[in-house]
């Protein structure tokens, strides 16, 4: 058996085992139905029927071009897959339209790309706080404060977004992920701009946020700093 059908089998025999154990799964916050994921004509099927149930962690570790950015679009609604579905909080993504498919992800998921997306010329506390206002609810400037502070830029809240560094954006990027208390959270290369202390915060809060609002997380990345830090791993590997 090839190292990725082990993979694949890995995942549906965790699966498997813990409906044995409990008789029924209990609800996933998310989880795949027979998902075929791909771009550019090319199928990646090395991650099948992944269920996290609420607190759950997963880290998928892989070099470029694996598919890891591809899974978590394709988890976030963002990208259509190949065939199957994914299912948000008993919410199949295929039954909805792409304005109701906004509106979960915008209440229910919480992102976090290596691409930073700000608005400039407002504040980091300002960029926080659009995670609410994009989604019509109220903004809490209390919480976002918090999360500044958790993440290390409670110091540089009122500072113009384009005068951030990558680092620091990304760090006020994490915080917008987390303001709404997602029921999941999709990162991808969250420490890939960040020196060692500040990967080993973020990596930390991630889970801590995760534990505590019974979020189940998804980390995606080729920085190895994290393998100890997340038990739950699932390796991709380069399509051939």
């Amino acid at each position: 058996m090839q190292g990725r059908e082990r993979r694949i089998q890995r995942e549906i025999d965790i699966s498997e085992d813990r409906v044995g154990k409990t008789g029924a799964l209990a609800t996933p916050a998310i989880q795949t139905v027979d998902l075929r994921i791909g771009r550019d004509e090319v199928v990646l099927t090395a991650v099948r029927d992944l269920a996290l149930g609420t607190g759950e962690a997963r880290l998928l570790l892989g070099p470029s071009g694996c598919g890891k950015t591809t899974l978590l679009m394709t988890l976030a609604g963002l990208l259509s897959p190949i065939s199957g579905d994914v299912v948000v909080d008993s919410v199949r993504l295929g039954a909805l339209n792409r304005t109701q498919r906004d509106r979960l992800r915008g209440r229910q998921i919480g992102l976090v790309f290596q691409d930073i997306h700000g608005v400039a010329g407002l504040s980091a506390l300002a960029n926080v706080l659009l995670g609410a206002f994009a989604v019509g609810l109220p903004q809490d400037r209390e919480r976002a404060m918090h999360l500044l502070d958790r993440v290390g830029m409670a110091s540089l809240a009122k500072r113009r977004f384009e005068t951030l560094s990558r680092g620091e954006a990304q760090r006020v990027g994490i915080a917008r992920a987390l303001l709404l208390s997602p029921a999941v959270i999709l990162a991808d290369e969250p420490t890939a701009s960040l020196d060692d202390v500040n990967a080993e915060r973020i990596a930390d809060l991630l889970l801590a946020i995760a534990s505590e609002t019974g979020a189940a997380l998804i980390v995606a990345t080729h920085d190895q700093r994290l393998r100890d830090r997340m038990g739950a791993i699932i390796e991709m590997e380069r399509p051939r």
